[in-house]
């Protein structure tokens, strides 16, 4: 029996079993080698899953298939391109030891015509998809194939070719800039067939760009960032993560991103893999964005299946509510399971992932007292300073706030303390970079309502690590003291001069570094009055800047010191 290829193929692709596809094939009494490598193909299809080959007895001793491998050995200078490295592809992927004289004479005959210049763009992606396969980044052949790419017309590539390119790309080109010309034809023809690309390319880009430090294909990056949004309910896991990664490593940040993961999340939370979840904590987390669809249905996912997660899985759910300031309707039972898994699992956390989390928790008043006495314990904080890199400015500055929390926030705590070589001077805090501009705007409508510059400080260091923006004296009488006095000092106010970064984005919600800033300011004695840039952005001129200051800091009357 003879059969055209197209009707062969059409056929092959009904057969579900390798026995009927065996079957079928003892039908046939001729068979070029672009048919027997689609059967290889479809073998490999049918057969092989997440665990590798199914039956390998069944296929692997099957004589149809042992004539196909022969056949293939044996008269690989006469196989044309694509069925050489069909069947290369396919016997790959069907596990065949990589040292067999089969593997070697497909792999010698494809490296022959390499040499020769005998491939085309289709052949070479094929051969190189094969080899990053089998040999992995340290394959020489696969830099010999890039350089035959760089000759080709890249206009001309299909999406597929495109990405096998980046792939290659991505384990050559290492540091150094010597396929950046390539790298920058590549960027750009790709701009052009974003639309086109499914979510495995997508990601696989995005992916290849990260590795590759493309930083200046700002373009690309934005257009693969804006499709991949109609692309996150069909992003496998390992997909999603490489996604968010990018929107990480390039800065990038889509709305419409993060409204289409809202709507993916809750549906998806009790089967996404906890990596997943970790990686869209963490991208919320850095790009402050508070999304409560999507952390209330990852506490919900958390409270369910915490018991199978990493100690880093567990840290990556948990920290970004502490630092976004935000506790879910089920945070009772959130941190009640969180509880329950340290008790269990305390002695598997690395010390500064469980630093890191415990600190999270009282940023927004979950106080892990059970848990102290052990932070504060030497042999913990000895664990800390082995640790690279050791009692660093961050590490101290969560000491500190735990102690300090600890002192007015727990009065029935009477555990160990934090030793003071171990507290800081002065919290170190990232995301709250004072708003210079805004600061010097409130330092003017101040100027304005009191008169003398004397009547206020700012940026003042206090006794109790933190910093204050402006800070105010009043004397028992309500009197407006200098700054510089420090007798007969009744009432101290600290003005809060908030900027955008001390807010999660597109919200009036402060983080979580900023609340505890403020609880421990007024348990320490001061009136704290916020000055939120949402509610000065509007003020025209100083007295308008004056007069808010007035109702705000001063809301009933004020009154000058001598």
């Amino acid at each position: 029996m003879w059969m055209d290829e197209q009707l062969f193929l059409k056929k092959l692709n009904s057969l579900c079993t390798s026995k009927e596809i065996f079957d079928f094939l003892r039908s046939l009494e001729v068979m070029s080698d672009t048919m027997a490598s689609g059967a290889l193909q479809r073998i490999s299809e049918v057969e092989v899953d997440d665990n590798g080959l199914k039956n390998p007895e069944g296929v692997l001793e099957n004589e149809v298939f042992r004539a196909l491998c022969f056949q293939f050995e044996f008269e690989s200078s006469k196989l044309s391109n694509t069925g050489l490295l069909n069947a290369l592809q396919a016997l790959i992927k069907l596990r065949i030891d990589p040292q067999s004289t089969l593997m070697a004479s497909l792999l010698s005959e494809g490296k022959e015509r390499l040499d020769k210049g005998q491939l085309t763009v289709r052949n070479l992606c094929a051969l190189g998809e094969s080899l990053l396969e089998l040999e992995g980044p340290g394959c020489a052949m696969l830099e010999q194939i890039v350089n035959h790419m760089q000759e080709k017309d890249i206009d001309k590539w299909s999406p597929r070719e495109v990405v096998m390119v980046y792939k290659m790309l991505q384990v050559t080109a290492r540091e150094g800039e010597q396929y950046q010309d390539l790298l920058n034809r590549l960027n750009g023809v790709t701009l052009n067939i974003v639309s086109q690309l499914s979510p495995a390319f997508t990601s696989i880009i995005l992916n290849s760009l990260v590795v590759l430090h493309q930083t200046r294909a700002v373009p690309l990056v934005t257009a693969l960032c804006k499709h991949s949004v109609k692309h996150i309910p069909y992003f496998t896991g390992d997909e999603l993560v490489n996604v968010l990664e990018a929107f990480l490593y390039f800065g990038h940040r889509e709305e419409i991103f993060t409204e289409a993961l809202e709507t993916y999340v809750p549906k998806s939370i009790f089967t996404m893999h906890p990596q997943t979840v970790s990686k869209i904590m963490q991208y919320c987390c850095q790009k402050m964005i508070l999304s409560k669809p999507i952390f209330d249905a990852v506490a919900e996912g958390f409270i369910s299946d915490a018991d199978t997660f990493t100690t880093d899985q567990i840290a990556g759910y948990i920290i970004p509510f502490g630092t976004l300031n935000y506790q879910p309707p089920s945070a009772s039972s959130l941190f009640k399971k969180l509880e329950t898994v340290l008790h269990s699992r305390f002695s598997h956390f690395q010390p500064r992932t469980l630093l890191n989390l415990l600190h999270s928790c009282v940023l927004i008043q979950r106080y892990p007292v059970n848990f102290l006495p052990k932070i504060f314990s030497p042999y913990f904080l000895q664990q800390l300073q082995a640790q690279p890199p050791g009692l660093d400015r961050i590490v101290t500055t969560q000491l500190t706030q735990l102690f300090l929390t600890v002192t007015l926030e727990c009065p029935f705590y009477e555990g160990p303390r934090l030793l003071p070589k171990y507290q800081i001077k002065a919290f170190l805090m990232p995301h709250s970079s004072l708003d210079v501009h805004l600061l010097k705007r409130v330092k003017t409508g101040l100027l304005y309502l009191l008169k003398k510059r004397i009547y206020f400080a700012s940026e003042v260091s206090t006794p109790y690590f933190y910093t204050v923006d402006i800070e105010i004296k009043l004397d028992e009488e309500g009197f407006v003291l200098p700054a510089a006095q420090c007798e007969e000092v009744h009432r101290r106010i600290a003005v809060c001069v908030d900027g955008r970064t001390r807010f999660c984005v597109n919200s009036c919600n402060l983080l979580g570094e900023e609340a505890i800033k403020r609880r421990h300011l007024q348990l320490l004695g001061y009136e704290v009055v916020q000055i939120p840039f949402f509610e000065i952005e509007s003020l025209q001129n100083c007295r308008k800047m004056a007069e808010y200051l007035h109702k705000k800091i001063f809301p009933h009357t004020y009154r000058l010191g001598c």
